[in-house]
């Protein structure tokens, strides 16, 4: 049975989302949002704050089971911070090879490695060997830095150090989001080594899905801007709907997400950040939605918490959606 995993999006994706995203049972599989590991041992507290899934077995509210992502360039500081994430319970770790942010790259972390094959097989090797082999580690990786010439050697280094499975996202750093994501290199890659692959990269619809697997050759796909857009893309995948022009149903069932969603910020981020996140998620529903277009040009310019909260409300009493 093919595998649908939620992409672990910075800034986007928190553990609200996570369990939101996951609630109808057709997501399998979430990563964290990436926890920065530079020299030292994390607290045990931040593993808390960007996994609250370790309170529950390691898993969302609805069962689906959700891995540790950690990102740095230390092999033993990792391998040390992994052991200890997976003392508190999580199923599974998972190494960032893929983030292109300036900020990330610039500190020796995320999709720069790709230019060092040699010290990403050190980084897997170390946390292979710090944590139980009953335990998958597993990792996620662009297909370059500037190019994809390194793309099979690095694939080659993740394997042989022990990863289990590896996501593709199918561009290079440099190409950043923008189309076509190169899923025939996953099929190049897919030629040279043997450990299990999950596609990832320009999924936005059931027929972008079903390409995707066509073109990669991977049974398994991972989603993340496209879920976004359509919270209803795996269900729909999984259903085989076609999709059709957003409908007010649709727009409907997502007011108590987005109520929720706000609500959870507020309670976790001090208030200077809580504007951004419901915006970033509104942004991203503004592709499929023209009601979420109309409901960002609201709170556009806004910044207090509560006055979004009430727009949000106002938004679910004009459709009278009941609260949750």
């Amino acid at each position: 049975m093919s595998l649908i995993y939620l992409a672990p999006m910075e800034g986007v994706v928190d553990y609200t989302l996570r369990d939101i995203l996951t609630a109808s049972g057709n997501v399998d599989h979430c990563v964290t949002e990436f926890i920065r590991v530079s020299e030292r041992l994390l607290p045990i507290s931040v593993f808390y704050r960007m996994m609250p899934e370790l309170h529950h077995g390691g898993k969302t509210h609805s069962g689906v089971p959700v891995f540790a992502q950690l990102l740095g360039s230390e092999p033993s500081v990792l391998a040390e911070n992994a052991a200890r994430v997976v003392e508190l319970g999580a199923p599974g770790v998972d190494l960032n090879f893929g983030c292109p942010a300036k900020t990330v790259n610039k500190s020796r972390g995320g999709a720069v490695l790709l230019k060092e094959p040699e010290l990403i097989h050190s980084i897997v090797s170390a946390v292979r060997e710090a944590i139980p082999s009953s335990i998958p580690v597993t990792a996620k990786m662009r297909l370059g830095y500037f190019d994809k010439s390194l793309a099979i050697e690095n694939a080659q280094a993740i394997e042989s150090a022990g990863a289990s499975t590896l996501t593709i996202h199918a561009r290079t750093k440099e190409e950043g989001y923008k189309p076509p994501a190169h899923w025939e290199w996953i099929a190049k890659i897919r030629d040279h080594v043997s450990l299990h692959l999950v596609a990832n990269g320009e999924v936005w619809t059931p027929e972008d899905y079903h390409r995707c697997r066509q073109v990669s050759g991977c049974a398994d796909v991972m989603i993340g801007r496209g879920m976004l857009a359509n919270p209803f893309l795996a269900d729909q995948i999984k259903q085989g709907q076609d999709v059709s022009a957003a409908s007010d149903e649709q727009w409907i069932a997502l007011i108590p997400m987005l109520e929720r969603y706000h609500q959870q910020v507020i309670d976790d981020l001090s208030e200077r950040h809580v504007h951004g996140r419901i915006k970033q998620w509104l942004s991203m529903l503004k592709l499929g939605y023209p009601q979420a277009s109309r409901l960002f040009d609201r709170i556009r310019s806004e910044r207090d918490p509560l006055s979004i909260m009430e727009t949000i409300r106002a938004e679910r009493e004009h459709y009278s959606v009941p609260a949750e």
